[in-house]
């Protein structure tokens, strides 16, 4: 069975998650997206000031961004390399395992149920009127921000600056993209000192994931950069302390990526034996490609209103460990999740989260 390359991050996400409470962020859609963490911030490496080329880049960033070339030494000079951050983003050393059932009974339980028929009691306006400008159901924002920190309770304890820091100057060597991955943390804190000396903020402060993911929906910096909103209109975006701003800035975020209101993200999906090409039907990947006609000709069955579906479809497969896997037909809303975080795993567990939150919610269950 063809293993899909969009789903390595669920390797190395669910390798992690003894480390952390989840996902690399939303980075948001960037191939490393955020993950909360529970823990604690531990002793610190080296100052930064110390590495010359910290100190080229951070003048170089002054200049381009027009920011105070002094501050900006100074906040890139006194991050230090923290040796957990770089533990965290080396590769697995062994071949993992996928398992759906093990990753969805980790975000699938009864406390992010209960608590999210908590948040969507409290906060029903805000999600209908987010539904009404964005077009991205209640469901989904919930799901969406259960996963990443349970609605706030994990956003994580990392100096974001730090965690920026040794990702951009120190990205473990050994990562088959590290330069690529590299580039891409400066770029990242290139937008938060832009955001913090807009705001007159001390970096220092801002707490988040171990890849320096921030608030209630795990933003990166870029990701706050681009699609963050002032849902509350209050003249401020806050991602930790208004679900307003939160449940606006994740629908948001969807409607940049395309999604497409009222469309399933899903079918069911079951194989005609003498039809069967699957090593056609996975080869896209997850990106939806295949017309009804073409799906079904390589021995996709479809029933029901998949039959009506007017976009392209992706077949996607979700390992069970030893067992057989699980199949989906996903639609261009499915593939709008992954740009969250690039995994069908991850994806899977924000749509059957929401769709639980919201079966309890009907059931009257809560507090």
């Amino acid at each position: 069975m063809t293993c899909k390359k969009s789903n390595i991050r669920f390797a190395i996400a669910l390798f992690f998650m003894a480390a952390s409470a989840f996902t690399l962020s939303a980075e948001a859609a960037n191939p490393l997206k955020k993950t909360a963490s529970g823990q604690s911030d531990p002793a610190q490496g080296p100052l930064y000031a110390t590495r010359e080329d910290a100190m080229a880049f951070a003048d170089d960033l002054a200049s381009r961004r027009s920011l105070d070339p002094a501050w900006v030494r100074q906040t890139i000079g006194q991050s230090r390399f923290n040796p957990t951050v770089s533990r965290l983003m080396q590769p697995p050393t062994q071949a993992f395992v996928k398992n759906w059932r093990a990753y969805r009974s980790r975000f699938i339980d009864p406390v992010r149920i209960r608590a999210g028929v908590n948040f969507w009691q409290a906060h029903r306006a805000i999600l209908a009127r987010a539904e009404s400008d964005y077009g991205v159901p209640p469901e989904i924002i919930v799901g969406i921000i259960g996963v990443e920190t349970i609605y706030g309770r994990d956003t994580g304890s990392f100096r974001v600056m730090d965690s920026l820091a040794t990702l951009a100057f120190d990205f473990p060597p050994s990562h088959p993209r590290a330069n690529e991955r590299s580039a891409y943390f400066k770029g990242e804190i290139e937008q938060f000192l832009t955001m913090e000396s807009r705001r007159n903020a001390d970096p220092f402060e801002a707490r988040g994931s171990y890849a320096g993911a921030m608030g209630m929906p795990q933003f990166m910096p870029s990701s706050q950069a681009k699609h963050a909103v002032d849902f509350d209109g209050d003249g401020r975006i806050d991602l930790w302390n208004s679900p307003a701003d939160v449940i606006g800035s994740v629908a948001s975020y969807f409607k940049a990526y395309g999604w497409q209101p009222g469309m399933p993200t899903h079918y069911p999906v079951t194989f005609d034996p003498a039809r069967l090409d699957m090593d056609a039907l996975m080869a896209p990947d997850i990106l939806p490609t295949f017309v009804i006609a073409s799906f079904t000709a390589k021995g996709a069955v479809l029933e029901g209103p998949a039959l009506e579906h007017k976009g392209p479809l992706a077949l996607v497969e979700l390992l069970n460990g030893p067992d057989a896997a699980s199949y989906v037909a996903g639609t261009e809303n499915f593939y709008v999740i992954t740009r969250y975080n690039w995994s069908s795993y991850y994806a899977m567990a924000v749509i059957e989260l929401g769709r639980e939150v919201r079966q309890a919610l009907d059931k009257g269950m809560g507090r």
